[in-house]
């Protein structure tokens, strides 16, 4: 991987607030060509620093208004075990976003469900059908307060080829 500098960290601040940026708006922000940035985007994907280009969707609008959060404890911990779950995770599109976590659970999962009725559907096929799963606990959310996957950027970090003694 290419060492990430000061301007990597400005265009990753950029597109992380507005992925939808053009070249030419992104290129004034951080003093560069539109095809410097465009350049330097295409390395970031390639890189794997920018996994996606994402938008927030509102789930209320496409009729997926009720969200949990889920705390999932396996049988036992076992490698292949935790490869089946995590597997079972990617392959379901009721589960936005997972987590394999230290602590009281196994994985944090984040849920989307159309009803209450919905969750129960989706909790009877994906944690009781499933014998590597010892157990479950469901927070209902109540409302979505922020909603993103912005990472705060320092160009001053190390990283970045800057000063970390400051």
């Amino acid at each position: 991987m290419s060492p990430l500098d000061r301007l990597d960290a400005a265009i990753l601040e950029a597109v992380q607030r507005n992925n939808r940026i053009t070249s030419e708006e992104l290129g004034s922000l951080v003093n560069l060509s539109p095809t410097a940035c465009q350049r330097r985007l295409k390395r970031l994907r390639a890189e794997g620093v920018i996994e996606a280009d994402v938008a927030i969707v509102s789930p209320k609008k496409v009729g997926r208004g009720v969200t949990m959060i889920v705390l999932v404890s396996l049988e036992r911990e076992r490698a292949d075990i935790i490869d089946r779950f995590k597997h079972a995770i990617r392959a379901t599109r009721e589960v936005m976003i997972g987590f394999y976590v230290t602590g009281d659970a196994d994985f944090l999962l984040v849920v989307t469900a159309k009803s209450m009725e919905d969750y129960e559907e989706f909790t009877r096929r994906f944690f009781y059908e499933n014998p590597d799963i010892k157990g479950f606990k469901t927070m209902v959310v109540m409302d979505r307060v922020k909603a993103g996957f912005e990472f705060p950027i320092d160009a001053d970090d190390p990283v970045f080829g800057g000063n970390s003694g400051r």
